[in-house]
């Protein structure tokens, strides 16, 4: 998925996973993955993706500070 945001591209063909949680099963309608990224100029982005009753019900990237990122690894 690609997203420009603020005039920047954020594409999770092209970046490196950091870390990836899932919660629930295929198909729940209540589950969801998140996926840290981080770019080749190493800018930080989440993406998201879930089921309709979920935290995350569509897919979406949301850039993140440094210090978001790691806030988000040490609650992961």
């Amino acid at each position: 998925m690609k997203k420009i945001i603020a005039k920047k591209e954020y594409d999770t063909a092209t970046s490196t996973i950091i870390k990836k949680n899932t919660y629930g099963y295929y198909g729940d309608p209540a589950g969801y993955e998140e996926t840290l990224y981080v770019t080749e100029d190493g800018s930080y982005f989440l993406y998201v993706n879930g089921g309709e009753d979920s935290k995350q019900p569509k897919e979406d990237i949301k850039r993140m500070s440094k210090k978001s990122a790691e806030a988000w690894l040490a609650e992961n």
